[in-house]
């Protein structure tokens, strides 16, 4: 399904979701204190994320910081009601002003988990695969490199950089380090190369994850013990690494909210992705937890 037909029928979803009133619903739930909204998102627009944090504000919410969590696990705080904890994958250029810029502006905690070697050299492989497949050269797509052994993705990506030149896209490690000044920014690591660490070997899983806590400990001098799974796959072996490196936290792509019962799933805290280039409708159904619920048979993909 191409994306404009996509986002045109997903529009009427969502609207007949609102309609319906399964998201209000959904937000009186979390305003009493049933759930944590607990949303991440990639690469948007400032307007997407304004869009976002004005329309929480609006509906009473208030945002949690990492701090905030760690106090509500350890029980120095009670579970809250209406709150929302922000947090960012991957680590693009865009995040500085679209985010890092509008959290500081906004008073608005967000963690940013940075894949390493994008930052360290620019690029993102799967950004390199797409703009491949838009040059007709004849590799795998992203979603299918996903599925290969580590060793086999790394040997196409390799092939396709020889041919792709690709402007930065990933903040600088000085970008890194401005951002973190702010009281409203933290950072935490999401792999070096952001491969798919289920296809990893045990030697690459533990380089993935070791490279990546150093160098966001370099660069921030502080302690990084929060972490993003890369795609959001994981299975015990990476849970098993990411303790033995020290990691406390451990941040999943499961669309759901985090209940009471899940608070000690540290290892695995689901997060709802916002969809950007997605209609605002479809988002309110997303950030809320409505949209996966109702429609993950028609919409299997995002």
């Amino acid at each position: 399904m191409k994306k404009s037909i996509r986002n045109f029928f997903a529009y009427f979803v969502a609207k007949s979701l609102i309609l319906s009133g399964k998201v209000n619903k959904a937000k009186k739930a979390a305003l009493n204190g049933d759930h944590i909204l607990s949303i991440y998102f990639h690469n948007p627009s400032k307007d997407e994320f304004e869009f976002v944090i004005n329309w929480l504000k609006r509906n009473g919410f208030n945002f949690l910081s990492l701090d905030d969590y760690y106090k509500i696990l350890n029980e120095e705080i009670k579970f809250p009601k209406g709150s929302v904890m922000i947090t960012v994958d991957d680590g693009w250029a865009s995040n500085v002003e679209n985010m890092a810029a509008v959290a500081d502006q906004h008073k608005v905690p967000i963690s940013i988990f940075l894949a390493t070697e994008a930052v360290e050299q620019g690029s993102f492989w799967f950004s390199i695969v797409k703009k491949a497949s838009k040059s007709n050269l004849n590799y795998p797509s992203s979603e299918e490199l996903k599925l290969l052994p580590n060793e086999k993705r790394l040997e196409i990506v390799n092939k396709i950089r020889k041919k792709i030149l690709s402007k930065r896209e990933a903040m600088t490690i000085d970008e890194v380090k401005r951002i973190i000044k702010s009281d409203y920014v933290t950072v935490g690591a999401h792999s070096h190369s952001h491969p798919i660490l289920i296809r990893c070997t045990d030697k690459e899983l533990e380089e993935e994850i070791k490279i990546s806590k150093q160098k966001v400990e370099l660069w921030t001098d502080s302690e990084i013990k929060c972490f993003a799974y890369p795609n959001g796959d994981f299975g015990s072996r990476e849970i098993d690494m990411l303790k033995r490196h020290n990691f406390e936290l451990g941040f999943a792509t499961t669309p759901i909210p985090i209940t009471r019962n899940l608070l000690k799933e540290k290892y695995a805290i689901p997060r709802i992705g916002f969809l950007e280039g997605g209609s605002k409708a479809e988002n309110i159904c997303r950030i809320t937890g409505v949209w996966h619920s109702n429609t993950k048979t028609v919409f299997k993909k995002n």
